[in-house]
């Protein structure tokens, strides 16, 4: 059966669609512009987005089983709610949904309220459902690299609790264990829920270490305070979306993002290897510098 992927030409949506691929599954991607989409050969294209109901409602025609990623945008929750109803209204019961840790915990967070209100409605509509829970990105420091390497500064405020970051491609695979696992089961299976994480939990100080061991020189951690950060945000998106990114580093310090007993095990059995560590992120960033 054919499994549809939202988000396809983003961080997760590439390396999850060539896993899919490299697993034989049938894969068809929802993106908006065709021409630039660049997925592998093989994969159906459907053009579209998750405000344009026609377009939405081609998409999911004939769709088994669904990966639902919804971007940090103003609209989000609305774009969760309309393709969880054209979903089930188009009978898909199998979904996978990207939703971030702790998003019922950091609840002034908005994209993390949208994320628990996509689960709850997943939850409330009968859907089986895997729900992956990411940690923070590895690869948004790609953002901050200048300032790493040419100031000697890991900018980035995620304080000294700890946070498991987790690289892209660990997040891809995972869910795409998953979205054939549940379309290939013989029915719709009950909701589970994964934390993803990545090998370590990270303090600032520690990732400002990782730097200054690999790159041979200091790298100082920047320290706790988000003002920065938000200012230098807000430069190159929008100001709402600025202060959110705030919110959010604000609770990196608060809580951290630190992942249960047994996370990290369960992913390294469900993968069959090691997680990608920060460690290698930095290294291969080094490297191509």
């Amino acid at each position: 059966m054919t499994i549809l992927v939202t988000g396809a030409t983003g961080r997760v949506g590439r390396h999850l669609v060539q896993q899919l691929v490299s697993r034989g599954a049938s894969v068809r991607a929802l993106v908006r512009d065709p021409a630039k989409a660049n997925l592998p050969a093989g994969v159906e294209i459907a053009k579209g987005d998750l405000l344009d109901l026609d377009s939405l409602r081609a998409a999911f025609a004939g769709v088994n089983t669904l990966f639902l990623l919804n971007a940090v945008t103003g609209d989000e929750f609305t774009q969760a709610l309309i393709a969880l109803n054209v979903a089930r209204e188009q009978g898909i019961e199998r979904v996978v949904y990207q939703s971030v840790i702790h998003a019922d915990r950091f609840v002034n967070v908005p994209h993390f309220a949208v994320k628990s209100g996509g689960e709850r409605m997943i939850a409330g509509m009968g859907f089986g459902a895997t729900i992956l829970r990411p940690a923070y990105f590895i690869d948004n420091d790609l953002m901050i690299k200048d300032v790493i390497l040419g100031h000697g500064v890991y900018p980035m405020p995620i304080g000294s609790k700890g946070v498991a970051m987790v690289d892209a491609r660990d997040i891809a695979e995972v869910a795409a264990i998953e979205l054939i696992r549940r379309d290939r089961a013989p029915g719709k299976l009950p909701i589970e829920t994964i934390n993803l994480v990545g090998p370590d939990t990270l303090t600032g100080a520690g990732v400002a270490a990782i730097w200054s061991d690999v790159l041979g020189r200091p790298v100082v951690y920047g320290g706790d305070d988000p003002t920065g950060f938000e200012q230098n945000l807000a430069t190159f998106m929008p100001k709402w979306m600025a202060y959110e990114m705030r919110l959010m580093a604000e609770r990196y310090v608060s809580d951290g993002m630190v992942p249960n007993a047994g996370d990290v095990r369960r992913l390294t059995d469900l993968l069959g290897r090691p997680l990608h560590s920060y460690r290698d992120f930095a290294v291969d960033v080094a490297a191509k510098s």
